[in-house]
């Protein structure tokens, strides 16, 4: 039975390859034909290992930097494997030259301790613009 102790374990793989934009490391956490849906809001579903590492490497390894997130909240469905997890992070959105706010509600649906499906729920909001050295980087 997945326990609170096993979904927070996936979770501190989650904020590691975060903070570390390791898309290797994320997708160890992740079954093969895990489905990762960014923003529910729109019709696009990330499948697979090798899109979640695709999507991770674009958003997170090229758009980016000085990741703090920490996780706030977590709520277990132990009937039906599934997770609901709070967290906040704070990060350089490159691509656009600010550095950001987020608050974050994810529901993870877990499958032989990995992840199958997480579906994000977010807002973020602008907390300071980049110099144009750190814009560069």
């Amino acid at each position: 039975m997945l326990t609170k102790q096993d979904v927070r374990k996936v979770i501190a793989v989650y904020m590691k390859a975060w903070r570390t934009q390791d898309p290797d490391l994320i997708v160890t956490i992740f079954t093969p034909e895990a489905t990762y849906h960014e923003r529910v809001m729109e019709d696009i579903t990330i499948t697979g290992r090798d899109g979640i590492r695709a999507y991770w490497e674009s958003k997170v390894v090229g758009a980016q930097a000085n990741i703090i997130c920490g996780m706030e909240h977590l709520y277990l469905d132990h009937d039906t494997g599934t997770a609901i997890a709070e967290w906040v992070a704070e990060f350089d959105d490159v691509a656009q030259g600010v550095r950001k706010r987020m608050r974050e509600i994810a529901v993870l649906e877990f499958e032989d301790g990995l992840i199958s499906s997480l579906r994000e729920y977010w807002a973020s909001e602008t907390v300071g613009e980049l110099s144009a050295a750190a814009a560069d980087a």
